[in-house]
């Protein structure tokens, strides 16, 4: 998890695939307008579980198929839904970069990963992170 707050041309990169639509502009500035909390979610169908989640992007048509999701709770306008999700695998990795830019895909999965999967895990406030947690040593978990 990240908090961060970009910059309008920040934004307009990040939008960069829309430029030229008619709602372009709207998005730019909304995403602009405050902070942003970014995360990476890890489940083998992080994807299509955080998609239903949010809801359809259409505000008026989740406040009545999808009533309980984030965009039908909170949702103000179509450009202004309260939330992102990538719609795939390769887009997930590019925004990841754009929000994460330290963060190597291949190291997760090559060290972190496997340790999510030995055992309890526990959340870090400090670190905005899940991570294993010890077990059978002294200290905290």
């Amino acid at each position: 998890m990240r908090e961060l707050l970009w910059r309008k041309e920040e934004c307009q990169q990040f939008y960069k695939e829309h430029e030229g639509r008619f709602f372009y502009q709207r998005l730019v500035e909304f995403m602009a307008s405050g902070p942003i909390r970014a995360y990476i979610l890890a489940h083998k169908d992080a994807i299509q579980l955080w998609r239903t989640l949010m809801g359809p992007t259409r505000v008026f048509r989740a406040r009545h198929v999808a009533p309980d999701s984030i965009r039908g709770s909170f949702g103000l306008t179509d450009t202004r839904n309260t939330t992102h999700g990538s719609d795939s695998v390769v887009s997930a990795s590019r925004e990841i970069a754009a929000f994460f830019p330290d963060f190597s895909e291949q190291r997760w999965y090559e060290e972190e990963e496997p340790q999510l999967r030995c055992g309890p895990v526990r959340y870090s406030p400090e670190g905005g992170i899940h991570c294993a947690a010890r077990t059978g040593g002294p200290g905290p978990a």
